[in-house]
């Protein structure tokens, strides 16, 4: 009976019902100031850390902490620091960007993950194969709009083409070989970095279900007690 009891309410728990959306399946993630801290650092660590890995093929993980930011976050300004806190950190280490404009443009390109993010959060979903399939087209998104606001930009800031319909269509051409892995990265590490948070609010789930387990036996023990010492 008590295994029963046990299933169902785990059946019904937030992190559980992936039908409900990511904003209910990562909703652990929100339970206290702490966790969100401890989520915030993790992601930005992890963007830091995969884009100085091998930034030369353009397989990161900024596209996967941005979404997965706004899918945790419930305030989209606190939810793109984490992407642009990761690029800033990790440009330390890499070669600084050519003008203003094109540093402007790049931060965009990569925070806006984010607002597919809080869609995803908001966005209810019709079972876990088609959320999976939600953020995985969120991350192709991202990876194509990154690849054609960056390179459009590059086109229009710096002298490298002629500022004409050959000149962009040469630019796009010759940034084609970078774009080769982008998308599967991009896919790879958001569908692990889902997959990494739906586990660990799975996991804070069942601490707090144990935890409460012995006050709601004490809960429903108290009444039959009382109806005993009346009898």
């Amino acid at each position: 009976m008590a295994h029963s009891t046990a299933t169902q309410s785990r059946g019904q728990h937030p992190a559980f019902a992936i039908d409900r959306g990511w904003g209910s399946v990562l909703g652990s993630l929100r339970s206290t100031p702490v966790t969100l801290a401890v989520v915030w650092l993790a992601l930005v660590s992890l963007g830091v850390a995969g884009r100085l890995w091998q930034p030369a093929w353009n397989v990161t993980p900024m596209a996967a902490v941005a979404l997965a930011a706004g899918a945790v976050f419930p305030h989209a300004i606190v939810a793109a620091t984490v992407p642009l806190v990761a690029l800033v950190l990790s440009n330390l280490g890499l070669e600084s960007y050519e003008s203003l404009p094109m540093a402007a443009v790049v931060c965009a390109a990569t925070a806006w993950p984010v607002i597919l993010g809080g869609m995803l959060r908001r966005m209810p979903t019709g079972g876990r194969v088609t959320a999976m399939i939600a953020v995985l087209a969120g991350a192709l998104a991202s990876s194509l709009v990154f690849f054609l606001a960056t390179n459009l930009a590059f086109w229009w800031f710096t002298a490298e083409y002629p500022h004409s319909a050959e000149g962009l269509a040469a630019c796009f051409a010759a940034a084609l070989p970078f774009y080769r892995w982008m998308p599967a990265g991009d896919l790879a590490w958001t569908a692990v970095t889902f997959a990494g948070l739906a586990a660990l609010s799975r996991a804070l789930d069942s601490v707090a279900m144990r935890r409460l387990q012995p006050l709601a036996v004490a809960t429903q023990s108290s009444p039959a007690k009382r109806a005993s010492d009346v009898a």
